[in-house]
């Protein structure tokens, strides 16, 4: 018989599939994703369903940009794909009865989770009618931004302030898994070409910290060369790369009779005008200039030092240049103002640990601890009686089976044992965990308002 064929040019070969799902596994691992999910899909309306397409177009790439959700989707559908998918965090924006707009940040599996009520909030597109020179998202979105916070610890907070320690810790921690991390030296700059800037309001000084308040602003880098009038600028090829062809086109330069009457025109503000020079903008740095290089084999290198050493030495130590170039920040979009409201244990429930309006003395914490701990050991009982069940079903239809009798599958025997996502601590026989508005929570915190104390944000 022969062999059957392997295809080699569309498929890849079972080793090499093997060493790239570890190496994608790992990579996986390293890099945050995300996933933006806007909660009860169009009922939101048409501005905060806007603003969910902003955001995620800000974190990409590594989150899912052409989500659909829809209004039967539950947070488990979502939950169970987070490991499969690598998902480290969950973006969730949701509406309220009462018109608020809401944010929940979550980490997966397990928690901590955010809230954070959207004070006010602007659009790209507002953003854009907003500047006189607008720029084009163009290959921005191909790496993620740099994350800059600013005042995420203030000076004296401690563990009995308002706003204590550890949350500041928290939240800073939190913001910064949201993207992959940064080596320094490793890192080109040409790959830097957006920054996501959040700052913290802070209190005058003298008072104390009484709220957690967070603005967010997404932006992009542009550099100029300085010195250099925009004539010539708009005849570099490095200029030009990432503009538009309206912008950069060459003028007509056939009824001039040399290229200087076109720089130096003074009519045209040429050359010797310093208000092309002047940029509008303070920030100048020196970087090294990319120059492409001859890459020499070994034969070549022998040669070149055999025949003259001394010229040999001064081509293979010629570096880069170094340029002054202007930094400025052009502004995408979205702008955010968030105010964070209350910190769970879990993912969207769980044990209360920070709130900005409830505060409870060590009895009512106590009290909470031990019914916490109530639900905890019910729900390992329920887990536990599952699996006792699922497995002697399975033992049961396998006797059946020996004795050759015929048995109709059950969806039980296809479930996988070693995938407990959907047997979780989060999983309730009466709870239907749905992704729900602010106002259905508030039905369910009303009617648990004695046992976990913790009240509706609207109310």
């Amino acid at each position: 018989m022969a062999k059957a064929r392997t295809k080699k040019r569309t498929h890849v070969r079972a080793t090499n599939a093997t060493a790239a799902a570890k190496g994608g596994a790992s990579s996986m691992s390293k890099t945050p994703k995300s996933m933006v999910i806007r909660v009860g899909a169009t009922q939101v309306g048409s501005s905060v369903s806007q603003l969910v397409k902003d955001v995620r177009t800000m974190l990409e790439p590594d989150t899912a940009v052409r989500l659909k959700e829809r209004k039967s989707n539950r947070l488990r559908d979502f939950t169970t794909m987070t490991g499969p998918l690598g998902v480290t965090h969950l973006l969730l924006f949701s509406k309220s009865a009462t018109g608020n707009t809401n944010l929940r940040l979550a980490l997966t599996p397990r928690g901590p989770t955010l809230h954070f009520k959207v004070e006010n909030y602007s659009l790209c597109r507002d953003v854009e009618k907003s500047l006189k020179r607008p720029r084009g998202g163009g290959q921005d979105h191909k790496t993620p931004p740099l994350l800059v916070m600013n005042n995420f610890n203030s000076p004296g907070a401690d563990e009995n302030s308002k706003v204590p320690k550890r949350l500041e810790s928290l939240t800073t921690t939190i913001f910064q898994s949201l993207f992959p991390p940064i080596n320094p030296q490793a890192t080109p700059l040409t790959s830097i070409r957006r920054v996501m800037l959040l700052n913290r309001e802070l209190a005058p000084e003298g008072e104390e910290q009484d709220s957690y308040v967070l603005n967010l602003r997404h932006y992009a880098i542009t550099t100029k060369k300085t010195g250099i009038s925009k004539r010539i600028r708009r005849l570099d090829p490095k200029e030009i790369r990432n503009k538009e062809k309206k912008k950069t086109a060459v003028p007509n330069l056939g009824k001039l009779e040399d290229a200087a009457d076109y720089l130096l025109d003074p009519s045209a503000a040429g050359y010797t005008s310093a208000s092309e020079t002047e940029m509008d903008t303070d920030a100048e740095v020196e970087i090294a200039e990319s120059t492409t290089r001859k890459v020499l084999t070994k034969r070549e290198l022998q040669r070149m030092k055999a025949g003259d050493k001394e010229k040999a030495q001064k081509k293979l130590s010629n570096g880069p240049g170094v340029e002054k170039r202007a930094v400025k920040l052009v502004e995408l979009g979205p702008r955010m103002k968030l105010r964070l409201q209350k910190v769970e244990e879990g993912l969207c429930e769980g044990r209360v640990m920070w709130h900005d309006f409830i505060s409870k003395s060590e009895d009512e914490v106590n009290k909470l601890d031990k019914s916490w701990d109530k639900k905890k050991k019910e729900k390992e009982e329920r887990k536990k009686q599952q699996r006792e069940n699922i497995e002697k079903k399975k033992a049961e239809k396998a006797k059946a089976k020996a004795n050759g009798k015929d048995v109709e599958d059950d969806d039980d025997e296809d479930v996988d044992m070693s995938d407990e996502d959907w047997l979780s601590d989060d999983f309730d026989e009466d709870d239907e965990n749905v992704v729900q508005d602010e106002d259905d929570e508030e039905e369910e915190e009303e009617e648990g308002e004695e046992e976990d104390g913790d009240e509706s944000m609207d109310e």
